[in-house]
């Protein structure tokens, strides 16, 4: 009975130390993650410096390689913490169990029924989730490999861009859905901010411009569906949204009729609903691009440090995301039966440069 007692608080405290070490795994992965995110926003303004060079951008993915291996590293310290809390809890639950049946013994009892065995829980991080950030590095790493010292810098910006704020963008699905955010409304304004990109999304493919899922973040297949609805009104193929590419889209769905249409304005009512949520527009939410629109976009750019265009475009989605994180920190207080899921599984290879 004795040695069956002692096999129990062996097996409690080392439960105990699996699920600290289950935590700080969890705890490391949200601040590991969060360098990588903030290394994919400077990697971005790469292309907003005073006079850059596609030798710069060709350079700059060297600075990824560090934070991103080590956000992947975390990811998995996270899955194996995770597998040691789950053994350490069927070790107790054995320990339990023979303890239960001497003190059955020792009382002519029957043995009790098992304790049932604990099973691993559903990840945290939806599936879709982690195959858009598999896809994301992987158009990363593809979009800065075809930048060569000829490649025009104005003809390789945008969709440069838009890749690494896309990249961006999935990882900070990723930190809102493993918890590492400091509050439920951060976690929510993270999705907020990607609304507008679906609302967008969704209406270039009722147009049909656009053919792929449609995911809320702003990468180079957006870009080109954007550009496409230009091309066909005449309009400067910019890849970014501004109110005659609005005023476009806006009209090919109502030829389209009025479920279409109505498509047009929850896009830009998105927008607006990201503004205010960001501090920038107490207008209404009424899905109309107006002139004070387009200034209350322009004094967002400002404000968060990417160009005044009054557009909106993949820096500028990028930047409301991260500006509604800003004050990220990570879960410290998380118990394993939240941390124990797996933030995330780390696809076989990272960005390059």
């Amino acid at each position: 009975m004795a040695a069956a007692e002692a096999e129990v608080k062996a097996a409690e405290r080392a439960l105990d130390g699996a699920e600290k070490a289950a935590a700080d795994a969890v705890a490391d992965f949200c601040d590991a993650s969060a360098s990588y995110v903030s290394s994919l926003d400077r990697y971005g303004d790469v292309l907003h410096a005073t006079s850059p060079t596609v030798g710069d951008v060709q350079d700059a993915g060297a600075d990824l390689l560090a934070p991103s291996q080590e956000a992947h590293r975390a990811s998995e310290a996270v899955v194996d913490t995770r597998d040691a809390v789950l053994t350490a809890q069927g070790d107790l639950a054995d320990a339990q169990d023979r303890l239960a049946s001497a003190q059955a013994v020792a009382a002519s009892q029957a043995p009790p029924a098992p304790i049932p065995r604990p099973t691993s829980p559903a990840p945290a991080v939806a599936p879709a989730t982690v195959e858009r950030v598999e896809r994301a590095e992987a158009d990363f790493t593809s979009t800065v490999a075809g930048i060569t010292a000829e490649t025009p810098l104005a003809q390789a910006a945008e969709q440069f861009n838009a890749a690494a704020v896309a990249l961006e963008t999935a990882w900070l699905q990723v930190l809102a859905q493993s918890g590492c955010l400091s509050d439920d409304e951060q976690a929510q304004a993270v999705a907020a901010a990607s609304d507008y990109t679906s609302a967008l999304q969704q209406s270039l493919a009722d147009a049909g411009y656009y053919a792929e899922e449609v995911d809320g973040i702003y990468g180079p297949v957006t870009v080109a569906a954007v550009e496409a609805l230009q091309e066909a009104h005449g309009l400067p193929q910019t890849g970014t949204v501004d109110k005659a590419t609005a005023a476009a889209l806006e009209e090919e769905l109502a030829a389209l009729g009025d479920d279409a249409a109505d498509e047009a304005l929850v896009t830009t009512a998105a927008l607006q609903q990201t503004l205010a949520l960001a501090g920038y527009w107490d207008g209404p939410v009424d899905g109309r691009w107006t002139d004070d629109l387009a200034a209350a976009l322009g004094e967002a750019q400002e404000a968060l440090g990417v160009p005044v265009t009054g557009t909106v475009d993949a820096a500028t989605v990028g930047a409301f995301q991260e500006a509604l994180t800003e004050h990220r920190t990570p879960a410290a207080s998380t118990r394993v039966d939240e941390a124990s899921t797996a933030p995330y599984t780390a696809p076989s290879t990272a960005p390059s440069g």
